[in-house]
């Protein structure tokens, strides 16, 4: 990853790497907001139990292909995601919105 990433971001990918939910959650603002799969999650308690969720459904790992900061409030990583979920492999950007050093909105897309 770039050395460049906002501690927000490496304490994100970190704890998305352990399967951490709440570490997850706590990345965020009190307010933060993720998308994912057309789906919004609001707040930490919505967004630890979004990733706990997916933990359920999938087994997966995430290799971090690229990181670039896209500008002071702006962070933006690229993943490529294997698993058991349908299709098996998915190269996904990850939109990272900063808000006082944490994350205020992350939006994930294919």
């Amino acid at each position: 990853m770039s050395d460049t990433a906002p501690p927000a971001v490496t304490r994100y990918l970190a704890a998305s790497g352990a399967g951490d939910a709440a570490a997850i959650a706590d990345c965020f603002t009190p307010d933060g907001t993720v998308l994912d799969e057309g789906a919004t999650h609001r707040g930490r308690a919505e967004i630890r139990a979004w990733r706990e969720a997916v933990a359920r459904q999938y087994t997966f790992t995430s290799t971090v292909t690229g990181s670039e900061p896209v500008d002071v409030d702006h962070h933006r990583v690229t993943v490529r995601v294997e698993g058991d979920f349908p299709g098996g492999v998915a190269d996904l950007t990850y939109r990272f919105g900063l808000r006082d050093g944490l994350i205020a909105d992350l939006a994930i897309v294919g």
